[in-house]
C-alpha cells in the first residue's frame, strides 16, 4: 500500500442531486426479481454446469418463483444454444415464467439467438453494449455518438428480425444495459437509454426494461442511490419503463447498493443465489429477500427449504455457502459465546405466536426458512455438522476436511440424542478421540518404517488382527499406497482411498501432525480414519488403520 496521502486512487466523484428523495423513503412490496444464476453465475464457475445440471437448477429456480430468469448466451456457443432448446422443446418452462437470453450488439448474434428461442411463450431479449468513457476510449477507440449507434442499430435489427418469432406467438420485451453504467456519465447514460427507446417504441402492454449494472461497484450505496434516481427522475417515459439493477460486490456493498436504489425507485433486481459471480460476486437476492421478509414484505419468493436449495446449489455449481453467509450459512443460527446463549434463551419463552417476533440475536424465526432453532445452543441432538466442526476447530484446533462434517456430525447426533442433553466442548472431543484416534481394536499397527529404492518408496509393517501378528512389506508411490498395497494379502477388506488431507496441530517443538484419510472398501461403504503423529507419514497411517477399525466394526 502507498504511504499517505494516497495519490493512485481518487474518490469516486458525488451525484449532483440537492433534493433527492430515496433517504426519507421506506420499501413496501418486493420488486420484481430476475435470477442471472444460470448464465452471470454460471460463467463465474471454475467449472461450469453441465446441461443437466443447469436444468435442475432452472427447476430449483422455478419452484423458489422466479417469473424471469436468464438462461444463458445462446449465440456464444452450442451448449448455450441447446440449452435453450431443450428448455423449449421439452416444455420444462411453465407459462408465467420468462426465459432471458443474453446478446451482444451485432446482427449475427442477434439472428442466432432468435433460432434458440424458437417456440418459447415469453422471451426476454437482453441486449448490451459498454458506454463508459474508458472502454470508448480503450476498448471500442469510439466516439458517443458511435456506441449510440451500436446500441440503435442493434434495436432496430432485433425489431425486424424478430417479426416472425412474434407472429408465431412469441412475446417478446427488451431488456436494454449500458453496460458499465455506474462509471458512464449519468448524462451520456440518459441519453444512449432514450435512444434506444425511441427505436423500441414501448408500450404499457409491453415495457422496455432499463437495466443499470453496477458492474464493477466502485462507489458507496449512497452514490448508487443518487445515480439511480437521477435517471428514475430524468427518463421521459418513465411509466413505459421498468428501471432494472444488477449490482457486483467489488467493495463488499452490493446488498446496500441494491435496498438504497429500490428507495431509489428502482423495480427490477437481477441476481444470484448466495451472491456467485464474477470476482466478488453478484448481488446475493436470498439476502435482499429476506431482508425483506424480517421487515413484513413478503419477497414473492420461497426460501421455506434454505437447506435443500443450498444442498441443490452446492450440489450443481460445486461451490459452498459459508458458514457465516445470512440466512444460510451452517452457523448463523448457532451461538457460542456464553452471554448471547444465556440472552436467547431467556427471550425465547416470551416469544409467542400473536407476536412479532423479538428473540434476542436471531433476527428471523429459523423455522420460516426450514432451519432449526433447537441447534441454536451449544451441541445437542439437532445440532447441524458444522457446529461440530466448528467446535473441534476453535477449541482444540482440528480442521476436518468438509466431507467428514457430516460424518463427525451424525456420530455426534447420536451420542446427544442417548444422553438427552447438550454435549460440552469436551464431551465432544472425548466422543472424536474414542471414535477415530484410540482404536486399537480390531486392528493394531505395531511397526512402520519406510526406505526408498529405485524411485519408489518399500515399506515394511507388522500389524496385529485379531490377536495374529503379520510381517508386511510392499512398493508404492507412497507411503500411502505402498502400505495399501502391503495389505492386500492380509485378508483385510479391500479398499481404495478416496481422499487425504493433513495439517500441524500446535506449533513450535511441540506441534504433531494430524491425518485424515478417506476410504471406500469394496462393500461401498465410505468413512473416514484419523491419525496423529509427531511424523507425518505415521500420521496417515495410523488414519488409514483408524478408517480400517471402523470398517470393521460395521
Amino acid at each position: 500500500m502507498q504511504p499517505a496521502p494516497v495519490l493512485k486512487y481518487r474518490p469516486f466523484p458525488p451525484v449532483s442531486l440537492p433534493n433527492r428523495q430515496w433517504p426519507s423513503r421506506t420499501l413496501t412490496h418486493a420488486p420484481i426479481w430476475c435470477s442471472v444464476d444460470l448464465r452471470d453465475g454460471n460463467q463465474a464457475l471454475a467449472q461450469p454446469m453441465s446441461v443437466e445440471e443447469k436444468l435442475e437448477y432452472f427447476e430449483l429456480l422455478v419452484k423458489i418463483g422466479f417469473k424471469e430468469i436468464e438462461i444463458g448466451f445462446p449465440s456464444a456457443s452450442q451448449i448455450e444454444f441447446d440449452f435453450c432448446r431443450r428448455l423449449i422443446e421439452e416444455n420444462r418452462i411453465p407459462a408465467d415464467v420468462a426465459i432471458q437470453v443474453l446478446c451482444q450488439c451485432r446482427e449475427d448474434l442477434i439472428t442466432r439467438s432468435l433460432e434458440a428461442l424458437r417456440g418459447a411463450q415469453r422471451a426476454i431479449f437482453h441486449l448490451y453494449n459498454s458506454t463508459s468513457p474508458k472502454q470508448r476510449e480503450y476498448v471500442f477507440n469510439a466516439s458517443p455518438s458511435d456506441i449510440i449507434g451500436i446500441a440503435t442499430h442493434a434495436v432496430g435489427f432485433l425489431k425486424r428480425s424478430m417479426a416472425p418469432l412474434v407472429a408465431a406467438g412469441t412475446q417478446v420485451q427488451l431488456e436494454y444495459s449500458p453496460e458499465s453504467f455506474t462509471s458512464t456519465e449519468l448524462e451520456f447514460a440518459l441519453q444512449i437509454c432514450e435512444a434506444v427507446t425511441d427505436t423500441w417504441a414501448p408500450t404499457r402492454d409491453n415495457k422496455i426494461i432499463l437495466n443499470l449494472p453496477a458492474t464493477v461497484e466502485y462507489a458507496t450505496p449512497n452514490v448508487h442511490a443518487d445515480q439511480i434516481e437521477w435517471m428514475c427522475a430524468h427518463l421521459t417515459r418513465r411509466d413505459l419503463t421498468t428501471v432494472s439493477l444488477h449490482t457486483h460486490n467489488d467493495r463488499g456493498t452490493g446488498v446496500a447498493a441494491t435496498e438504497l436504489a429500490l428507495l431509489a425507485g428502482a423495480d427490477r433486481v437481477e441476481g444470484t443465489l448466495f451472491g456467485n459471480g464474477e470476482r466478488t460476486g453478484n448481488l446475493d437476492i436470498v439476502v435482499v429477500a429476506l431482508n425483506l421478509y424480517t421487515h413484513g414484505i413478503h419477497p414473492g419468493l420461497d426460501f421455506s427449504d434454505i437447506n435443500g436449495i443450498r444442498e441443490v446449489y452446492e450440489r450443481c455449481t460445486k461451490l459452498e455457502v459459508p458458514v457465516r453467509q445470512p440466512y444460510a450459512g451452517e452457523l448463523v443460527f448457532t451461538a457460542f459465546s456464553g452471554s448471547h446463549q444465556d440472552a436467547i434463551k431467556k427471550s425465547w419463552p416470551h416469544q409467542k405466536p400473536d407476536r412479532p417476533w423479538d428473540v434476542l440475536y436471531i433476527p428471523i424465526d429459523p423455522a420460516d426458512i426450514g432451519r432449526s432453532y433447537k441447534a441454536i445452543i451449544r451441541i445437542n441432538s439437532q445440532s447441524g455438522k458444522g457446529g461440530v466442526a466448528y467446535v473441534l476447530e476453535n477449541e482444540f484446533g482440528y480442521s476436518l476436511p468438509k466431507l467428514m462434517h457430516r460424518e463427525i456430525g451424525r456420530l455426534i447426533n447420536d451420542v446427544a440424542d442417548a444422553k438427552g442433553n447438550e454435549l460440552t466442548p469436551a464431551e465432544i472431543h472425548a466422543e472424536f478421540q474414542r471414535e477415530y484416534l484410540d482404536r486399537q481394536t480390531p486392528l493394531t499397527l505395531q511397526h512402520f518404517k519406510t526406505t526408498e529404492r529405485d524411485s519408489e518408496v518399500v515399506c515394511e509393517a507388522s500389524i496385529l488382527h485379531d490377536g495374529h501378528s503379520q510381517q508386511l512389506t510392499a512398493r508404492g508411490n507412497g507411503p500411502i499406497d505402498a502400505f495399501v498395497r502391503a495389505l492386500g494379502p492380509t485378508g483385510l477388506p479391500k479398499f481404495e482411498v478416496l481422499s487425504y488431507a493433513e495439517h500441524s496441530l500446535g506449533k513450535g517443538a511441540e506441534a504433531r501432525a494430524v491425518s485424515y484419510i478417506q476410504i471406500k472398501t469394496e462393500r461401498g461403504l465410505s468413512l473416514f480414519g484419523a491419525g496423529i503423529d509427531t511424523n507425518i507419514e505415521l500420521a496417515s497411517i495410523k488414519a488409514i488403520v483408524s478408517a480400517l477399525n471402523r470398517a470393521l466394526d460395521r
